[in-house]
């Protein structure tokens, strides 16, 4: 099973080589190699999920060198339930741009560039996941990101490359942030390893192993939009294409917000920035609320969701309990699938009407109630409603929250309480405007600009919606309803997972005992 570890990464990258020499020729075989290299990768991380589970964790050395001279991939029962579902999700958003593509008969772009990308950007968010040190952490985010500049800057529009510029200055400062906490880490310790800087962060001068913690922390809060840190998200997520869009939802900032999980539980069991992480989750949770609440635009106020929940995550690392790492585990996984199925759906509307601002939208409900309850489904599991995994998720941090008693571990209880109500008004709102109320442009199309010279009136072009585009976006809405089905299992992996990453010793002896 070793050999099945650097899967997820090497098949992705492959893969991304051949479309990239095929170029824009040969469509069914682009799209072949995309959908298999997909299935594969789930079936790879399914099949590894159940071996870490039922053995612990499995690690394998590239090129042959042990660690920590060489560069391992290490998989556990966190790495491996994150491989399943990020592989899952973005199975489906393959799909969605695939059936984008043929329905708007855009033959060479979208096959000769989009898709290398995103391949490129998912072997990133794998080896970030896999990563055994620190280094090949740093190489796994700047592979991600170099997919991610291709992909939000698709199209060359001027407001994708304006947000591309945002995007790109954040990532690079971030990068050299993480540099810059690498080479401290490495004169410091003499390894990059992760499993040996476990044991060697403990004999550490104190001053010294939080001037790291912070760093680390600096640089993973950049990158999974932490709160006062999120600007750059709102006006970068928006602009790209659909299917780039969500993925960057689903799962980019997850990459952040798994980092700052592993290395908190591993190199800093119980350390002194609890509290600052308890401050950030709760400006994060009630900022981004607010902020969606003022938004008109679908995209923007998901934007501002996505950061607001964000802080729940940070909630359940902020607590160091086993029960509020399992909450936040089980919160990651639910929040992968359904934000990226919401982005989606906005994205369909989008294809049907030309517009994602409410103030213009309307009517949706009698025109298209398929797509309807596809935007219903997944809004109310964000917004946290019985019995669905949003309210699942939550009430495991609640409960963690509750266990723990601090005053400051209340307060946040709260704040999440009040962020989901918050979170359940900027839906219900887009809902009822959109869905709801009387169509205030039109329903059914994409309006054209009136001729001013010659005084035209507007007409309206009605844009195709492939049976596939649907089933694609429909699957992903499911996904998310399954962890509602399998809440028992699922929430018992993340308790397991959680266990084990506090117990600190299976993933030291995996790495540095050769496997065993």
């Amino acid at each position: 099973m070793e050999s099945l570890i650097s899967v997820p990464v090497l098949l992705p990258l492959l893969a991304a080589g051949v479309k990239l020499a095929i170029g824009g020729r040969l469509r069914r075989l682009q799209a072949l190699i995309s959908f298999t290299t997909l299935v594969v990768t789930v079936v790879v991380s399914f099949a590894l999920l159940v071996e870490v589970d039922a053995h612990g964790p499995m690690v394998t050395y590239l090129g042959g060198w042990a660690a920590p001279v060489g560069i391992s991939l290490v998989v556990d029962r966190l790495s491996a339930l994150m491989l399943v579902v990020s592989s899952s999700v973005t199975l489906c958003v393959m799909a969605y741009s695939v059936v984008n593509a043929y329905a708007d008969q855009e033959h060479d772009a979208p096959m000769a560039i989009f898709h290398p990308a995103f391949l490129i950007m998912i072997a990133g968010v794998a080896d970030a996941f896999l990563s055994g040190d620190l280094f090949n952490l740093f190489v796994a985010f700047e592979m991600l990101l170099s997919g991610s500049y291709v992909l939000l800057t698709f199209g060359g529009t001027l407001s994708r490359i304006r947000a591309g510029a945002t995007y790109t200055v954040m990532a690079l400062a971030s990068s050299m942030l993480f540099l810059f906490t690498l080479a401290i880490v490495y004169s410091a310790t003499g390894t990059l390893s992760i499993a040996q800087l476990a044991e060697r962060f403990a004999l550490l001068d104190t001053h010294v192993r939080l001037l790291i913690e912070l760093t680390l922390l600096l640089t993973f809060a950049i990158k999974a939009a932490i709160f006062p840190l999120s600007a750059w998200l709102p006006d970068s997520y928006p602009t790209a294409p659909a299917p780039a869009t969500a993925v960057f939802a689903g799962l980019l900032t997850k990459v952040g917000v798994y980092s700052i999980i592993r290395l908190e539980a591993l190199l800093f069991p119980g350390g002194p920035v609890a509290t600052l992480l308890m401050w950030a989750a709760l400006a994060t949770m009630l900022v981004g609320a607010l902020g969606a609440v003022a938004q008109t635009d679908i995209k923007r106020m998901l934007s501002f969701t996505l950061v607001s929940h964000i802080g729940f995550m940070v909630f359940g690392v902020a607590l160091s309990t086993t029960q509020g790492l399992a909450g936040a585990i089980f919160y990651v996984v639910h929040h992968i699938t359904v934000q990226t199925g919401l982005f989606l759906v906005t994205g369909l509307i989008e294809r049907r009407t030309g517009t994602t601002s409410v103030n213009l939208l309307g009517g949706l409900m009698q025109a298209t109630p398929l797509i309807a309850v596809l935007f219903f489904v997944p809004a109310m599991n964000l917004s946290g409603i019985p019995p669905l995994s949003g309210f699942l998720g939550k009430l495991m941090l609640v409960q963690a929250g509750l266990a723990e008693g601090s005053p400051l571990a209340l307060t946040l209880v709260a704040a999440g309480l009040l962020t989901s109500l918050l979170t359940l008004y900027a839906v219900a709102k887009v809902w009822n405007k959109a869905f709801w109320r009387a169509p205030q442009v039109s329903p059914v199309g994409t309006v054209v600009e009136s001729d001013e010279a010659t005084g035209a009136d507007p007409t309206v072009t009605t844009l195709a919606m492939p049976a596939p585009l649907l089933g694609a976006t429909a699957a992903l809405v499911a996904l998310g309803l399954t962890y509602t089905v399998l809440a028992g299992p699922l929430s018992a992996l993340a308790e397991r997972a959680a266990t084990e990453l506090m117990a600190r010793r299976p993933y030291i002896s995996a790495v540095l005992g050769g496997g065993g």
